[in-house]
């Protein structure tokens, strides 16, 4: 068979991404069994399998992982090629998937997609926390953007710094023994919870703590921020947050925002992208939107 569909290389792709032939079909808004028939000519055209059923859904065979990053490249070449360097939001119906920390998501997300909603109804967002996988899904074009904290992923990538933050201590509102100050002697006198999720910059507060010889009594580490404002509103625990986020959490808990007994380092957020999708127009408008939005925490006093 000599005829290769551009069309089926998009299902091909979003199998690949998805695990899914009904998920792929719903992203590339195809009827499923429009994505099975093209998934069924990519397998005769190649005359291999492709994808295999498993308890985790299609898995890619040998040969589809091996054609994968040639297909990969061959469909961003003409998508750049079909946007002949323009993006219309107004007009435009596209999916874009941003790595996110979970602050990111909590913090900055809401205003993203309310601009969307006005700007661009058309564009769908895709979130995914940050992990060990988030440099190699950005390489391959399976995540548009990252958006946070992640030195680990400042090597090899553009990046663009946001905004700088730092840190607050938070602690409930009828906290029995804190006032309206916290000095060093409570804060090693208090218990302590920390939180242990990716991008939240806590290595940084637990390197100056240990260089100053503080002591800090932890009797909860957390995986994720679903839960800090909650526990911290009902225990008597302290809590290190970002300021940005410490002043979200103190509108849905009762919970204060104390300046930490000494002094923690800022950092800067910002968004990193790989250099294959530098000119790729849906991108750089997503960029310029996220940087118009967050940038020096421009977006709801943020910073």
């Amino acid at each position: 068979m000599a005829k290769l569909d551009l069309e089926w290389l998009a299902v091909f792709d979003e199998i690949y991404n998805t695990g899914s032939v009904s998920r792929a079909a719903e992203r590339l808004g195809l009827a499923q069994a429009a994505a099975s028939t093209m998934l069924n000519k990519l397998r005769a055209h190649f005359d291999d399998r492709l994808f295999a059923r498993t308890a985790q859904g299609m898995q890619p065979t040998p040969f589809a992982q091996q054609i994968r990053p040639h297909l990969r490249e061959a469909l961003s070449q003409l998508a750049q090629a079909r946007g002949h360097g323009s993006f219309e939001p107004a007009r435009a119906e596209r999916n874009f998937r941003i790595c996110m920390t979970d602050i990111s998501e909590v913090v900055l997300l809401p205003t993203l997609l309310d601009h969307l909603r006005r700007e661009a109804p058309g564009v769908q967002i895709e979130t995914e926390i940050v992990s060990t996988a988030s440099g190699r899904r950005l390489e391959d074009g399976e995540v548009d953007l990252a958006v946070g904290f992640m030195p680990q992923l400042e090597a090899g990538f553009y990046q663009q710094t946001l905004f700088e933050q730092d840190f607050v201590c938070l602690v409930a509102r009828n906290h029995p023994r804190i006032g309206d100050r916290l000095t060093r002697k409570r804060f090693e006198a208090e218990a302590h919870a920390v939180i242990s999720s990716s991008g939240t910059g806590h290595f940084i507060v637990d390197k100056t703590i240990a260089k100053l010889g503080l002591e800090r009594k932890i009797v909860a580490r957390l995986s994720s921020f679903l839960s800090v404002a909650r526990i911290v509103a009902h225990t008597e625990l302290v809590v290190i947050v970002p300021r940005i986020l410490g002043q979200v959490l103190a509108t849905q808990e009762p919970v204060r925002l104390l300046e930490p007994p000494f002094a923690l380092p800022a950092y800067a957020v910002k968004q990193l992208w790989h250099e294959r999708f530098h000119a790729d127009p849906g991108n750089a408008w997503l960029r310029q939107t996220t940087a118009r939005l967050f940038a020096r925490g421009r977006a709801n006093g943020l910073a």
